[in-house]
């Protein structure tokens, strides 16, 4: 039942992002095959399925969730609203190192590790979507460097 009432609520909200999909979002130019306006229309379409899915047909397992699972999934949500907010300001290289780094030690990383990990993504990731394949990302405090 719960199930459900949660469909009903998701199918909700795609259905408004689905109306905003196909008739605010505009692109003044395509620069791709599909298109800038393409993706959230399929994005709306297939989440409109997915929740009429659940509506027609619920799960029948119950799910049960520890404390300490519910907690991280909170810590995870709290993270990634920090991570939106700082993006612009810090840029994506330090962003992206600072989530990194407390996501992977939240999932069991030692330190030391957690923190090469999120080096490498954060700067690997930068050059890899900035500079090969040119995509705009902001480079924030280390604007003077990049």
């Amino acid at each position: 039942m719960i199930d459900r009432i949660y469909s009903i609520f998701a199918l909700v909200i795609a259905g408004a992002y689905g109306f905003l999909a196909f008739t605010v979002i505009k692109a003044p130019f395509q620069y791709d095959p599909l298109g800038p306006e393409s993706w959230p229309q399929i994005l709306s379409v297939v989440a409109v399925l997915c929740c009429l899915a659940v509506i027609w047909k619920p799960d029948v397992a119950k799910l049960s969730l520890a404390k300490k699972t519910l907690l991280r999934i909170g810590i995870v949500l709290v993270l990634l609203s920090a991570y939106s907010a700082l993006y612009e300001g810090l840029g994506f290289i330090i962003s992206t190192i600072l989530f990194c780094a407390i996501f992977a030690s939240i999932l069991g990383a030692e330190w030391k590790k957690a923190l090469l990990f999120s080096l490498v993504t954060g700067i690997a990731g930068y050059f890899l979507c900035a500079k090969l394949l040119e995509l705009n990302l902001p480079s924030g405090l280390l604007d003077a460097f990049l």
